[in-house]
């Protein structure tokens, strides 16, 4: 596999070759490396310029004073290192995109902006990546009775289509990803450490082979555990799903960090599970903003756990799908207060500004995405804040067919679907295996598109 020279710029710059040692040295942190690129857009400079023999005239007028210029030129200079270790990772599958990959996580993304990484590392199937799914995270040393709800939960989100996301660790984040993938379904794991180990792992390496499972790392491939790299790595694995769940954190170390600066960027909706571990920082977290799930694995809607806020109203409102305007002011800040299904759009305040590596990539812009309306998000009536109930989705799957018929002239991909009709891909995924299965839709492979049957050339009259 050839690099070009962007991404050989970017790695030179962001990434060890080899253990650090004492004195070298060190690549740029996200937070140096976003400034650095700003500024390098500002000058309409792109990274492989820098591999150019002017370097000292190209970068005259940069002025930083932990990125300067020796440092820069050295970590550039590292060219013969580079070369060895991305063949040696390369043996064992590993490989390596930037932020201006269509594979790059974008949800990740759209998220963290400048702060995202300049790059990944990864083993596996890169069209996960930007399924979305539920995060998972936890204790090390979870008891056995949440390891078995873990359990549970990976392989429920598996028979719902939903793809599991967690950190890889020993412990809640491992059963989650072995629970979705024992039981078919698919996985992400942000790894903080030990990526390369981990490709070659016999726990892994069956489900890497038939494509449920996709490990990345925006660190060393051959790095050991380090403390900082885990706590970094948190926000990752939030920033990739669309809602998130804690089966047991502590009152310190990285499920409870990661948990709160989830609640304080208001990423992705919050669940926790009850336990009677009085020292647990559950209650601490609900506390904070979260909310409960159910306690019984048969009672958790997984689908709900990507709702954000939940309301009872003394009269359950009635949506009017086609008609958001006809609702007074009030009700519609209620509702916009009280309701969210996270989307891959719906968290983002304002947009990120492109930074040099993605310039030329042209953003999508398909003509159906901008036709097809975005269903309003949906408001379920629940005393005790808990997801134990599926809502009434049947009125939202004739309006789901109904805008289906004109999106689906030619094939199209699910996540297009999702992104027009700004619904969660779960949902979405679940809705168009009933309409194949009812004869509405055909389902073509390689890749998974889906279109309009041709038995069906009109809408079905009750939709009409």
């Amino acid at each position: 596999m050839s690099f070009s020279e962007n991404t050989q710029a970017i790695l030179l710059l962001n990434t060890y070759f080899s253990k650090p040692e004492r004195g070298a040295v060190k690549p740029l942190t996200p937070t140096e490396w976003g400034r650095f690129a700003l500024w390098l857009k500002d000058q309409k400079l792109s990274p492989a310029q820098l591999l150019q023999k002017n370097l000292s005239k190209l970068l005259a007028s940069w002025q930083d004073k932990n990125i300067t210029f020796e440092r820069i030129k050295a970590l550039l200079e590292r060219g013969n290192a580079m070369a060895l270790a991305l063949e040696k990772w390369q043996r064992a599958g590993v490989w390596v995109i930037t932020r201006s990959d269509d594979c790059y996580p974008k949800r990740l993304k759209a998220r963290l902006g400048t702060l995202a990484p300049p790059l990944f590392f990864g083993v596996g199937n890169q069209d996960l990546l930007n399924q979305g799914g539920l995060a998972v995270v936890g204790s090390r040393n979870a008891s056995p009775v949440d390891l078995a709800f873990t359990d549970a939960v990976g392989a429920k989100c598996a028979s719902n289509g939903i793809c599991i996301v967690s950190g890889g660790a020993r412990g809640v984040d491992e059963t989650s990803m072995l629970g979705a993938v024992n039981a078919h379904g698919t996985s992400i794991g942000v790894m903080a450490d030990s990526l390369l180990k981990a490709a070659m792992a016999k726990k892994w390496r069956s489900h890497l082979a038939s494509n449920n499972l996709v490990l990345i790392s925006p660190f060393y491939p051959e790095a050991g555990f380090n403390a900082g790299n885990a706590m970094a790595r948190n926000k990752y694995v939030y920033c990739i799903a669309d809602g998130a769940l804690v089966v047991h954190s502590g009152i310190k170390g990285g499920t409870w960090s990661g948990a709160l600066e989830n609640l304080k960027k208001d990423w992705v909706p919050l669940w926790v599970k009850p336990t009677e571990d009085r020292a647990a920082g559950n209650a601490d977290i609900v506390n904070q903003g979260a909310h409960w799930c159910n306690n019984s694995i048969d009672e958790v809607v997984v689908t709900d756990l990507f709702i954000k806020h939940r309301l009872q109203p003394t009269q359950a409102p009635t949506l009017d799908l086609w008609g958001a305007e006809e609702r007074s002011v009030s009700q519609n800040k209620e509702l916009e207060s009280y309701s969210s299904v996270s989307t891959v759009g719906s968290e983002v305040g304002e947009s990120q500004p492109n930074l040099p590596e993605q310039e030329g990539i042209q953003a999508a812009n398909d003509s159906k995405a901008k036709a097809a309306p975005k269903i309003q998000d949906e408001v379920v009536a629940d005393a005790d804040l808990t997801a134990c109930r599926e809502p009434d989705l049947e009125p939202l799957y004739d309006f789901f067919l109904k805008h289906l018929h004109s999106l689906c002239s030619t094939p199209i991909a699910p996540d297009e679907i999702s992104q027009s009709l700004g619904l969660h891909n779960s949902q979405v995924k679940e809705w168009l295996m009933r309409a194949v299965e009812e004869g509405i839709l055909v389902k073509k492979t390689r890749p998974v598109r889906f279109q309009w049957s041709e038995l069906k050339k009109t809408i079905p009259k009750n939709l009409n």
